[in-house]
């Protein structure tokens, strides 16, 4: 009992008569009694030895997300980049909408879009696009932002691809690049993604780059195949570029098929005399949710750019009573790449093809002068130049009325509607009305009531401008095509001959 009743007395005798080896061996037990000649110079909280060989969760590391739409963000991180343009013509105004309208589509790809600068000149620098100086301060602006893409407002070519990646050590993209990830996102039919899968490899194909194996030869090309063959064979990079031209060519085959059904339904549309209308336009100026309005379609409607790709076609009918057809097409934008037009030729074939154009611009941007410019610049590519043509100013809702009072004293042939309030839907129903084409053939028939057939499709394909219930059958006066006007010229009464 003596022993342990006296701890602290033994422990400091001991400590002072052997105080480094009784330290040594203290800090071996777990159950010690403190001391201040010992512990008292020890700095801090102390722990135990099972403590100490624990691990310890170091408290705010943690990036777990609770909300999912959190998560989701987080797993896509957005893409840093920074926004370069050339000022070659026009005004300084004219280069900011240029410029903002890249940040629209840069964001539409998914991007954060972090600064942006324009470069006045007479025109883009052969080497890095907007010279070497230039290009330097570039450099500095991507350090200083953080950015890890740089995105340029204009076509660029291998080479100043390759050059201002140099200089600014990041990756370097061009506005078509941008357009053509934008579509490869939002394509959604079969035919859509061959499409663009065809113009992502024409792009491609000159801009292919390789070094090191790339470059190197394969063996080959020697007489008799035996052993190791003489003479240098292809590149690799050469090769990549063989398999890529004949998926290309593939491609084209499938596409020609794909146009072969979509030209069966436009023959079968002819053959019937249904007229067809064609919705086109600025990407976001809203020609899906004037297809909604006018058809209840139901397709995608989206604030942002090129949502919509796949074109719908839908039925809609004339306050008179007249069938038609009412195409959505895709939107069109400033500097569409050629790429685009040459795959998309198929689709935009609607529009060629149609007997009436929906133009449809966006009332409330800055310069719809220009959009309606851009987009009468890719019809002239497509040979719809003869199409008659209504110019559709929608968002009249959110637009400045003086440019309204402006657009529509510039266009004679103009409306102003709103798809999202229904402002001006009627009257471009009338107006739809009055421009589709009329049948040719103005007959008046006693049909008897046994052929009310012929009687149904004087409603469906033509014009019905009056209808008598006799008793001898229906006395009818209308529009008809030549085809009808032939089957019912038996019961065109004596009088009226």
């Amino acid at each position: 009992m003596t022993s342990s009743s006296s701890p602290s007395q033994d422990t400091q005798s001991l400590a002072q008569d052997h105080p480094d080896g009784f330290r040594a061996d203290a800090l071996m037990e777990e159950d010690v009694v403190w001391s201040h000649e010992i512990d008292g110079e020890r700095d801090g909280d102390q722990l135990d030895r099972s403590e100490r060989a624990a691990l310890r969760r170091v408290a705010g590391l943690s990036t777990e997300l609770e909300d999912v739409t959190e998560v989701e963000y987080r797993q896509l991180r957005l893409e840093r980049v920074v926004l370069v343009g050339v000022w070659t013509s026009g005004t300084a105004t004219d280069a900011d909408n240029s410029l903002a309208e890249l940040a629209a589509l840069a964001e539409t790809a998914g991007a954060l879009v972090l600064d942006g600068v324009i470069q006045r000149r007479d025109k883009p620098d052969a080497a890095t696009y907007i010279g070497s100086g230039k290009a330097n301060e570039l450099r500095d602006i991507v350090l200083e932002t953080g950015a890890d893409t740089v995105i340029c407002d204009g076509e660029l070519s291998p080479g100043q691809l390759i050059h201002l990646e140099d200089v600014v050590k990041v990756k370097v993209i061009d506005r078509t690049a941008l357009i053509l990830d934008i579509f490869a996102q939002h394509a959604k039919s079969r035919e859509g993604k061959a499409q663009v899968a065809l113009a992502q490899m024409q792009y491609m194909l000159p801009r292919l780059r390789g070094w090191g194996q790339s470059l190197s030869r394969q063996m080959g090309g020697g007489s008799g195949g035996g052993l190791a063959t003489r003479g240098p064979g292809e590149t690799k990079i050469e090769t990549d570029r063989r398999r890529i031209r004949e998926k290309m060519a593939k491609m084209r085959r499938e596409i020609a098929d794909m146009k072969t059904g979509r030209d069966i339904k436009r023959q079968e549309r002819r053959r019937n005399k249904v007229p067809s209308v064609a919705i086109a336009g600025y990407t976001n100026a809203g020609k899906s949710s004037l297809l909604n309005r006018l058809t209840g379609a139901g397709v995608l409607v989206e604030n942002s750019l090129f949502a919509t790709l796949d074109p719908t076609v839908r039925r809609a009918e004339t306050p008179s009573g007249r069938l038609y057809t009412l195409a959505d097409t895709v939107g069109f934008v400033r500097h569409l790449p050629h790429h685009l037009v040459e795959a998309f030729r198929s689709t935009m074939e609607e529009v060629g093809d149609s007997d009436l154009i929906l133009h449809v611009v966006d009332g409330s941007h800055p310069a719809p002068e220009e959009q309606l410019a851009a987009v009468r610049e890719v019809v002239r590519d497509v040979g719809a130049t003869k199409v008659p043509e209504i110019v559709v100013i929608n968002k009249a809702d959110a637009a400045d009325p003086l440019v309204l009072q402006r657009l529509m004293r510039n266009e004679k042939r103009s409306i102003a509607v709103s798809a999202r309030t229904g402002q001006g839907i009627e009257e471009l129903l009338a107006l739809i009305d009055v421009e589709l084409p009329h049948p040719s053939v103005e007959i008046e028939a006693l049909v008897p009531y046994t052929l009310g057939r012929l009687v149904a499709r004087a409603h469906s394909d033509g014009e019905v401008i009056s209808e008598e219930h006799t008793p001898e059958g229906t006395l009818m006066k209308a529009r008809v095509h030549e085809e009808l006007a032939a089957e019912l010229a038996p019961y065109v009464p004596a009088s009226a001959a």
